[in-house]
């Protein structure tokens, strides 16, 4: 035990239990000789290794420490891993704007490499001054800043107190989870879950890949409405429509009204002819045309958005396609322009971005007195990557699709199945996955034509003319994971066959972020790999999160345990909610609105900032102003008092410490049994704000009364009223010490040191019996309230009297209602001592509440 400091303080904690903790193992998992039931296990979010973390990350990682302390000291063997999402591409933009670098496949691998830049000058390199560097320089760029990322990470985890097991860690892009993905993706394909196809693909112009449906994110941004006059081919009055493409007009296949819309009933089935190419195109119905919106009657392009899509699939349309994977007009005009004019016009727009093309177009129409009207400026939402600049554009491409219930009637069932079966902390978050089951539009996009992440590991055969052959992927066998297509050579062929006909080619795209991480609890539990682990693990208890990753990465991990086992991933979702800047709106990096811990827990200490976090509930958004931090600074205050409650507690003789006799002292333990209780039953909810609120309130009630009304009986009493006092005393310290373990870890063990052996992390969670044994069956719980009022009617009436709280008093009459007068002359003598009254009486009297009717205070002579 360490001896208890003259001033004790909060300085210093972090460093000197963080090394004690990592020393000693005390959060490490033991498995030896473990059950599945002696196991609580956390399939822990791995955040994406690329910057820094925010406090967001500070804020819903603590809710799970919390849980993880209270299993523990539950008895649990607790399986708390941390991961790092290393691939993807956040790390990838974050590599180019640290190096200097972009990466470009073409280019042979230097060796000897050196980066132009570092990144530690804060300096931003324009994409325009960025080297371009061979694919696997830039991949052991990423593997190396990856690195140093996940220690800083790691570092600000330790001080803030996360109980990880760090020996159980794992990294997204690692050697087994490279083969983790594979292997799974591997047997989506044979069973018949995993598929490609060319298809209309939402893209990112800026990175050049496809995005997930679960990747995108609604902008408002500025635009106009056009008015085109197409032209009818029975000679009748030009059919208007508005659009605010104009520059996809060369891609119209079809005008498409709603069915019951009289305005266009007539029109279905006949023929328009485009403004400015010429094209003919019909005119269809379909349920999906809004008549109220423009003129009720909208163009058909391959694609301007993703109702196009919908419209082109459903109604067996041509593809027309014109914009390209970089986001500019194609060269080559589709082949239904056949006249001279349009050709013409639309080699003025031909490898032009979709900014100028509109404008080009604008003036074509202008010219030709097909533009209608003035135009009209809207703002509207559109289509973003959640991580880009540039409003998405949709081109077709062949992908590699999961099946995920989007077109599965029965997988899409067993998965809101599996939603129901699932217990929801909070249990409102549930919706939230049912309406993005219901609402999937198609299976899951999981290819990215990026560099750094796990390689799709199939090759395509070449056929004698050197083309690749999709429909016959060469799939590697399970013993051969992991694979690198780009490099490595398939089965069967040998290394001189690559590219040449009659030979292979190998995938170049790498899975989306979310196929890794869809697959953590297989990642962290050693699936396929330590059995053993997997078996004492799996299904883990619980899945922590945010809710605005509900859709990605709980969704996409529940939905390959299902293709893969059919059971649940977890039996337990906690879902955090978000934090918002003062103006209430949510901090995101995007945004530029986050706040970074680092300098929070410098300046206030994890414990307080710890506090912060843990007084808001799951599911619960909670605004910071990082200018005024009140709820740090209030668990600032009550570590500090924390430490001041336990040394003054622990100053006081317990040479004859051992039973509880007096009525005050067992209100006090039959009350705080009450809190063990309902903390308890808080934690078991996975309500770990309310098991917080009940231990600090009473704590509170302790300190100003308690600690109070028996100093003096502590201090100078005698024989078993004075071990009475201390026994209670340290009897709620160690209560009190346990019931904050999870919440204050440094404090808490800092105090638990000065009369405990071992670390309070270890010890045994509280339970109502500790205190009910002592207390006895016939305490009085309701005693110490009952004091504590009359103390405060005593404070109060010192306080009137503009006297200090020191001052004796010749008499206090209190009265109170006749049930409480007995009750409160068990406690009489320590309301004297507090009260320095020479003279108290405890009168019956008609009120509600005890009174301090009459005081004397002595006057200096």
């Amino acid at each position: 035990m360490n001896a208890i400091p003259d001033k004790p303080a909060l300085e210093g904690l972090e460093s000197k239990w963080g090394a004690i903790w990592e020393e000693t193992g005390t959060y490490a998992f033991e498995r030896a000789g473990a059950s599945r039931e002696d196991v609580y296990s956390i399939d822990t979010p791995p955040p994406t290794a690329s910057g820094s973390l925010h406090v967001g990350h500070v804020f819903s990682y603590t809710h799970t420490d919390t849980v993880a302390r209270y299993k523990r000291m539950n008895g649990k063997r607790v399986f708390y891993p941390m991961g790092w999402d290393d691939n993807g591409l956040p790390t990838e933009r974050r590599v180019q704007n640290y190096y200097g670098v972009r990466c470009d496949p073409s280019l042979p691998f230097e060796p000897d490499f050196v980066p132009p830049h570092d990144g530690t000058s804060g300096k931003t390199i324009k994409p325009g001054d960025q080297v371009a560097v061979s694919r696997r320089n830039f991949i052991d760029l990423c593997e190396e800043l990856t690195v140093e990322d996940e220690k800083q990470f790691e570092a600000l985890w330790r001080t803030l107190g996360l109980s990880v097991d760090w020996k159980q860690s794992y990294r997204t892009i690692g050697q087994e989870s490279l083969r983790a993905s594979q292997l799974a993706f591997v047997r989506n394909i044979a069973r018949g879950e995993a598929y490609q196809a060319q298809a209309p693909t939402l893209w990112d112009v800026t990175f050049r890949t496809a995005v997930a449906q679960a990747e995108l994110e609604d902008r408002e941004q500025p635009s106009a409405y056009h008015t085109l006059s197409f032209h009818r081919t029975d000679g009748g009055d030009d059919i208007l429509i508005d659009t605010t493409r104009p520059e996809l007009l060369a891609a119209c296949v079809a005008l498409v009204a709603h069915p019951d819309d009289e305005r266009y009933q007539p029109l279905f089935g006949k023929t328009v002819t485009t403004p400015i190419f010429g094209v003919e195109v019909p005119v269809v119905a379909h349920h999906l045309a809004q008549q109220d919106k423009g003129t009720g009657i909208a163009m058909v392009c391959t694609f301007g958005d993703v109702t196009d899509v919908i419209w082109w699939r459903e109604l067996d349309l041509p593809n027309r396609a014109i914009l390209g994977f970089d986001g500019r007009i194609i060269s080559e005009a589709p082949e239904a322009i056949t006249s001279d004019a349009g050709r013409e016009a639309f080699a003025q727009i031909a490898g032009k971005t979709v900014f100028s093309a509109k404008q080009t177009m604008v003036e074509l129409l202008q010219a030709s007195g097909e533009l209608t009207g003035e135009i009209r400026k809207i703002n509207h939402q559109v289509k973003f990557f959640e991580k880009g600049d540039k409003p998405l554009e949709i081109v077709s491409t062949r992908q590699w699709y999961i099946k995920n219930g989007a077109r599965d009637e029965a997988l899409r069932e067993r998965l809101l199945a599996h939603g129901k079966e699932l217990e929801w902390h909070p249990d409102f978050m549930r919706v939230r996955y049912e309406n993005w089951v219901e609402g999937l539009s198609g299976d899951w996009l999981i290819s990215r034509q990026r560099f750094f992440g796990v390689p799709i590991p199939v090759w395509y055969p070449l056929d004698a003319d050197g083309n690749p052959v999709f429909d016959k992927p060469i799939v590697p066998g399970e013993d051969q994971l992991p694979v690198d297509p780009s490099s490595d050579t398939p089965a069967g062929f040998t290394a001189e066959q690559r590219g040449v006909p009659g030979g292979f080619q190998g995938e170049v795209d790498v899975m989306d972020t979310w196929a890794t991480s869809s697959l953590t609890p297989q990642l962290a539990g050693g699936w396929e790999r330590d059995q053993d682990l997997y078996d004492l693990v799996y299904p883990f208890d619980l899945r922590p999160q945010g809710q605005d990753i509900i859709r990605t990465w709980l969704f996409s991990t529940l939905l390959r345990s299902e293709l893969e086992s059919g059971t649940l991933p977890w039996k337990h979702a906690g879902i955090s909610g978000w934090i918002l800047d003062p103006d209430r709106k949510k901090m995101s990096k995007s945004k530029g609105n986050v706040v970074t811990p680092a300098g929070m827990l410098d300046q206030h200490g994890s414990d307080a900032v710890r506090y912060w976090a843990a007084s808001a509930k799951l599911g619960t958004d909670a605004s910071f102003d990082p200018q005024n931090p009140t709820q740090i600074k209030i668990g600032r205050r009550l570590a500090i008092k924390l430490l001041n409650a336990a040394k003054f507690t622990l100053s006081f003789d317990a040479s004859g410490a051992g039973s509880v006799t007096e009525a005050l002292d067992r209100s006090m333990l039959a009350s705080l049994a009450r809190v063990v209780e309902d903390s308890t039953r808080a934690f078991e909810s996975y309500d770990h704000q309310r098991a917080l609120e009940h231990t600090e309130s009473f704590f509170w009630t302790f300190c100003d009364d308690y600690l109070e009304l028996v100093k003096e009986r502590a201090h100078n009493g005698t024989g078993q009223i004075q071990a009475s006092a201390v026994t209670a005393l340290r009897t709620a310290l160690s209560t009190f010490v346990r019931l904050f373990a999870p919440f204050l870890p440094y404090a808490t063990e800092e105090v638990w040191s000065w009369f405990q052996e071992g670390s309070v992390h270890q010890a045994a969670w509280p339970v109502a019996s500790e205190l009910t044994s002592l207390a006895g069956d016939d305490a009085d719980a309701g005693l110490l309230d009952l004091v504590g009022n009359a103390l405060i009617g005593v404070r109060g009436a010192k306080t009137d009297a503009k006297v200090s709280m020191r001052t004796n008093v010749t008499l206090a009459v209190v009265h109170a209602p006749a049930a409480d007068v007995a009750r409160l002359e068990l406690a009489a003598s320590d309301l004297s001592d507090v009260g320095r009254i020479t003279e108290l009486r405890i009168e019956p009297a008609e009120v509600t509440e005890v009174t301090v009717a009459e005081i004397t205070v002595e006057t200096a002579e």
